[in-house]
């Protein structure tokens, strides 16, 4: 779902290198060419990366979606395999979560032991049934505290954050391609400019100090 996203940031991003080195060495030699060059080419990568940036942003409901329907196709978990049992069990010790839908109810029977609440626990914890699988080898009535919420929703919110971020990200960087623009069309602007150089008068009268007449030589020329 990914790759498409994936292949276009790595071609923008060569594409980017490639302006870089011919602006770097326009500016270094001042050659119009390669600035022009540089400021019609990174002015269309900055239209382009915001544009992507929109597009990334309306079709997040979609890929929230997209990410839901995935994780809710491996229910229910007690049949679920052993590679997405273990995927789950990091995200519910990193999230403080149980289940993905239903919270331990998920489950079933065989309610995995990274439900367990820990002692510092930041969501809340609910007593597990007694009649599940963590019960099994315990002689004493206390009761075992698992969490109480699903995963989906933590799972969903990070989604969105990583997605924020991800936008956040391009356009800055294509606030700072417009920088880059405006500071080569400023070097533009400097090149086009013609600098008046005096003429300069050169007399054999100047070695003896005589500046009166090159002073009057020049004022002829």
């Amino acid at each position: 779902m990914f790759l498409p996203g994936i292949h276009f940031m790595y071609a923008l991003g060569a594409i980017i290198l490639i302006l870089a080195i011919i602006g770097v060495y326009g500016a270094c030699k001042e050659k119009k060419w390669a600035l022009i060059m540089f400021t019609v080419g990174m002015m269309l990568s900055s239209l382009i990366m915001f544009a992507f940036a929109m597009r990334v942003l309306a079709v997040r409901p979609m890929i929230t979606d997209s990410v839901r329907t995935e994780y809710l196709a491996s229910m229910p978990l007690y049949n679920a395999s052993s590679s997405i049992i273990s995927g789950l069990d990091e995200i519910q010790f990193d999230f403080q979560c149980c289940g993905l839908q239903q919270g331990y109810q998920d489950w079933g029977y065989n309610i995995s032991a990274s439900c367990l609440c820990e002692e510092e626990s930041r969501n809340p914890c609910v007593a597990a049934p007694k009649n599940s699988s963590l019960f099994e080898h315990k002689e004493d009535d206390q009761p075992i505290m698992i969490y109480s919420e699903p995963c989906i929703p933590y799972l969903v919110s990070h989604f969105i954050f990583s997605v924020n971020c991800g936008i956040a990200v391009l356009l800055g960087l294509t606030l700072f391609w417009m920088l880059t623009v405006a500071l080569c069309i400023a070097i533009l602007c400097q090149l086009r400019r013609k600098v008046d150089v005096p003429p300069v008068v050169y007399s054999p009268e100047a070695k003896a100090g005589n500046y009166t007449i090159l002073t009057d030589n020049a004022d002829c020329a």
